[in-house]
């Protein structure tokens, strides 16, 4: 029997923990059998002090690195909020930030990349600007182009890949549009991230979810894993309200499609992985995102239990469809302990 295509665990590590101390982090992700996540928001100290980690000082870095080694965790990327903001300084009703952009490219973009190399990433999740709402956001990808390749190729200078994450009410909300994102911009190390919730939670079915999936599935560098159930009772106005969304659910309940999408993701994972390798990446990720106790603009939260709902959830599809993946298991403990 032939070698079945293999995908890397890994999480969002502040999803799990209910204090967002480092500690719990790492020590659930760990029990739950990753060895990879993604930083957010952490307290590192546990005295309290919750922070975004492109915030974070030299000295908490380096002894988030520590935990690394004591728990046996490798960071995936930094979740960095990069491009989420406004594109054009215009009042369109909503409570978007607008920076500067050769001062953003100074602050919030230089800060992250110096988060990624002092914590050995190397990819960087980010985002494609919000348009004007209510406006087509197919007009500003050209302007939203030039911006994502200056980042890109910030990101080229560390060895770094960028990744676009689909969401709603920016202006890569669908699968055709990050695509075309990608496909203008022109650059190797800047790939797409698929998130099937963050498109279904658009009103749309796992139909449509499909479509827009295949519409990026040639950009596709790694993938979150959440999943939505679809309101049928939504008035649909074209816009999400984020901090109202309530249903997402694990991977195996809802409208986003992922025994489907995953199934043809199998038969394309050789050459993502092989595109993701020569990138520096050990492999194509699938990312637990899960918002099972709720989420919104930066974030979400699962909690301990919640985590591993989605962690169960998400194997059972990759049983099921034949994707292979690992969790810890007796040999990874007798390495650590040097027998």
């Amino acid at each position: 029997m032939a070698d079945r295509p293999r995908i890397i665990l890994s999480a969002f590590a502040d999803e799990a923990a209910n204090h967002k101390t480092a500690v719990e982090q790492l020590a659930v992700l760990a029990g739950l059998g990753l060895r990879y996540y993604t930083p957010r928001f952490v307290d590192v100290t546990g005295e309290g002090e919750v922070e975004h980690v492109v915030d974070l000082s030299d000295e908490k870095l380096a002894r988030l690195k520590e935990l690394h080694a004591e728990y046996g965790m490798s960071v995936t990327s930094i979740g960095s909020r990069i491009g989420k903001v406004k594109l054009l300084d215009v009042d369109d009703g909503t409570h978007n930030k607008y920076v500067d952009f050769d001062e953003y490219m100074d602050t919030e973009v230089a800060k992250t990349i110096h988060v990624a190399d002092a914590l050995d990433a190397k990819l960087i999740r980010g985002f494609s600007f919000y348009h004007p709402r209510g406006e087509d956001p197919m007009e500003y990808v050209d302007q939203a182009v030039d911006r994502l390749q200056r980042m890109a190729d910030e990101c080229a200078k560390h060895n770094l890949t960028f990744g676009l994450e689909v969401e709603a009410n920016l202006i890569g909300q669908s699968g055709r549009l990050l695509a075309a994102l990608a496909e203008r911009s022109q650059r190797k190390n800047l790939v797409c991230i698929y998130d099937g919730g963050n498109i279904s939670s658009q009103n749309l079915d796992w139909n449509e979810v499909y479509d827009e999936y295949a519409a990026m599935r040639d950009w596709i560098g790694w993938a979150h894993i959440k999943d939505y159930r679809v309101d049928t009772d939504l008035e649909w106005t074209g816009v999400v309200d984020e901090e109202r969304l309530k249903n997402f659910v694990p991977a195996n309940e809802g409208d986003s499609a992922h025994e489907m999408v995953l199934r043809d993701l199998r038969d394309h994972l050789p050459q993502l992985t092989e595109r993701m390798q020569a990138l520096g990446a050990p492999g194509v990720f699938l990312e637990l995102e899960p918002h099972l106790k709720g989420g919104g603009q930066f974030g979400g939260f699962s909690g301990p239990d919640g985590m591993g709902v989605a962690v169960r959830a998400l194997c059972s599809v990759l049983d099921y469809v034949g994707i292979d993946y690992s969790l810890r298991t007796m040999d990874d403990i007798r390495e650590a302990r040097g027998f």
